[in-house]
């Protein structure tokens, strides 16, 4: 049998916790951000958790 690979663009985005959650970035970061106040850019910046509604289909992306 093949070995069953992950999804790469899911393990450039997605890294695991010691207690198994996932973090993940936030979006509206990379680009057009001078029509962004600082505030706003400034909270983007901090990593976050998927949504435990979202962490069943990250898990099946990443084969855990």
């Amino acid at each position: 049998m093949p070995k069953v690979k992950t999804k790469s663009g899911a393990k450039k985005r997605f890294t695991l916790t010691g207690s198994g959650k996932v973090k993940r970035k936030h979006a509206f970061k990379s680009h057009i951000l001078t029509k962004k106040s600082t505030k706003q850019k400034r909270n983007l910046t901090h990593i976050t958790l998927v949504s435990t509604a979202d962490m069943n289909r990250v898990k099946d992306m990443l084969n855990i």
